[in-house]
């Protein structure tokens, strides 16, 4: 239910900008809607590849400002201090993708987690201090949208507080989802052992950033429609990405900092992911793995991580653990076959020997 309010919302902002294009051509172009169709392709944009969206978008800005009472009056991101710095790690980053192609996991590895660090970082940064700024900068930057709006029949209305109010968590929303769903994007190619599968993964983002910063300068209101199907598409993924962003970063800290070492497994509940889908659960929840009373193997787990606890009973089986080179999961057994129920983060290896003992599973299993 909550997806399809979704759709129609997005279809509906979808549609609502060409009524204004009507207007805007009647009044010299000046109407905020095709600032806004060029906003929504920003932000989407930037949420696919924070640090390059807004180190490009402050050297646009900049480079437009054509006075130095222009450039003072430019927000913060459009400062040559920090999108310079911020464009040359990005080139950086092309460079190192460019030689991963010849280099051997093991030593491309380390500096794929540097990036998906640097992303999540960014992206934080960008969903605090710029898109908030980026949602409300083109309305006060366009001085013609109070004439262009009296010639339109609202001369006594003045709408710059409800466009604040409704485009800052709307832009925050979209960038949201989009910036889960090109983390995941992240995530995969940290997990992925081969470079060919990376050098994919990183085209196939070039791609759809490409097509977006495209279709925007080709025609914002082409840009605009393409933006809100990615957007639409994202928010349709949205769980997916969130357990698999979480998923991956919970990997890549466990096994880094060598986590296992100062790990000991809890006697009563342990934290791990659920290995596929059980009644209506999707793999990669993440929760805490108990008994109940009447001793059958239980995860409790709250969606988002945030919301109300809720509690998935797993089917009656024998299980054992499944010990792997990296990682280890734990298996349900059912005759000469098995089937991976949990996920266990990197902490659990070389402890796998207790969690037979606390939840009394069968074995360990290589």
């Amino acid at each position: 239910m909550k997806k399809f309010l979704f759709t129609v919302l997005v279809l509906g902002l979808c549609f609502s900008p060409f009524a204004a294009r009507a207007a805007e051509a009647q009044s010299g172009g000046n109407l905020p809607g095709r600032k806004i169709a060029e906003t929504v392709s920003m932000i989407t944009g930037v949420a696919i590849s924070p640090l390059l969206g807004v180190g490009a978008v402050g050297a646009y800005q900049w480079w437009q400002a054509k006075t130095p009472e222009q450039k003072a009056r430019l927000p913060w991101f459009a400062n040559p201090t920090f999108w310079i710095p911020a464009l040359l790690l990005v080139a950086a980053c092309v460079v190192k993708d460019t030689a991963g192609t010849v280099l051997p996991t093991a030593a491309k590895k380390p500096l794929d987690v540097a990036e998906a660090v640097e992303h999540k970082v960014s992206g934080l940064v960008a969903a605090g201090a710029f898109v908030p700024i980026a949602a409300a900068i083109f309305h006060s930057s366009n001085p013609g949208d109070g004439a262009s709006l009296s010639a339109a029949g609202f001369a006594a209305i003045d709408l710059h507080w409800l466009y604040n109010a409704l485009m800052v968590p709307i832009s925050l929303a979209a960038f949201a989802v989009v910036f889960l769903a090109s983390n995941a994007i992240n995530i995969l190619i940290l997990l992925s052992p081969f470079t060919t599968v990376d050098a994919a993964l990183k085209a196939f983002r070039a791609a759809i950033l490409a097509s977006i910063a495209g279709t925007s300068l080709a025609n914002p209101w082409i840009g605009l429609v393409w933006a809100l199907v990615v957007i639409l598409l994202s928010w349709l993924i949205a769980g997916w990405s969130f357990r698999l962003s979480h998923f991956g970063m919970v990997f890549v800290w466990d096994f880094f900092t060598l986590r296992r070492a100062r790990f000991t497994p809890d006697k009563v509940a342990n934290k791990m992911f659920l290995g596929r889908n059980i009644n209506e659960v999707p793999a990669r929840t993440y929760g805490k793995l108990s008994r109940d009373e009447k001793g059958n193997l239980v995860l409790k787990y709250r969606p988002w991580l945030v919301l109300a606890e809720r509690t998935l009973t797993l089917p009656e089986a024998k299980y054992a653990v499944g010990k792997g080179a990296f990682t280890s999961e734990i298996l349900e057994l059912q005759g000469d076959e098995s089937k991976t129920a949990c996920l266990l983060p990197p902490r659990y290896r070389s402890h796998e020997e207790e969690l037979v003992t606390i939840y009394g599973f069968v074995d360990v299993r290589p």
